[in-house]
């Protein structure tokens, strides 16, 4: 790494009763997320550390996809990620991310999917967040595009 922070995130958690944790944004936009640990430490009221780091990696991947499509004016009728954290003891004995399997799921014309190759190269080196968690374990990206037909255009 060079060192160089041309953009620093910053957020603030504090502890909101048993493992319950309120996350503060600090540029003020976005209102107060609370997560929680599920059952049996936590009660479940809000998301976990998994499925925020799931969430985390899911919304870079499509937003990567996403811009890279529409610099190729290519735009998806629609646009999800299923994404699956995997987990598995260490030698120790400790709960580990072991990897991550994601599905991007683009809903788009035959003409748009047959156009997208050069896209599907690229996006997944631009995401931010599943790039740099890739360095500590494996997150394996698929896509399986459901394909629609293109609507026609009507006369006015």
């Amino acid at each position: 790494m060079s060192g160089d922070h041309t953009l620093d995130t910053r957020v603030r958690v504090t502890r909101d009763g048993d493992y319950r944790f309120r996350v503060r944004f600090h540029h003020g936009r976005i209102p107060d997320l609370f997560t929680d640990e599920p059952p049996p430490l936590g009660g479940g009221q809000g998301p976990g550390s998994q499925e925020l780091l799931a969430a985390a990696i899911g919304s870079c991947l499509c937003s990567s996809l996403l811009f890279c499509m529409q610099k190729a004016r290519l735009e998806p009728r629609d646009l999800a990620a299923d994404v699956v954290v995997s987990t598995a003891r260490n030698a120790q004995g400790r709960l580990r991310i072991e990897r991550v399997d994601v599905e991007l799921v683009p809903t788009v014309t035959g003409e748009v999917r047959e156009k997208m190759a050069r896209c599907l190269e690229l996006f997944q080196s631009f995401c931010i967040v599943a790039e740099s968690v890739q360095q500590g374990f494996p997150v394996h990206v698929s896509w399986a595009p459901r394909e629609i037909a293109a609507t026609p255009a009507i006369d006015e």
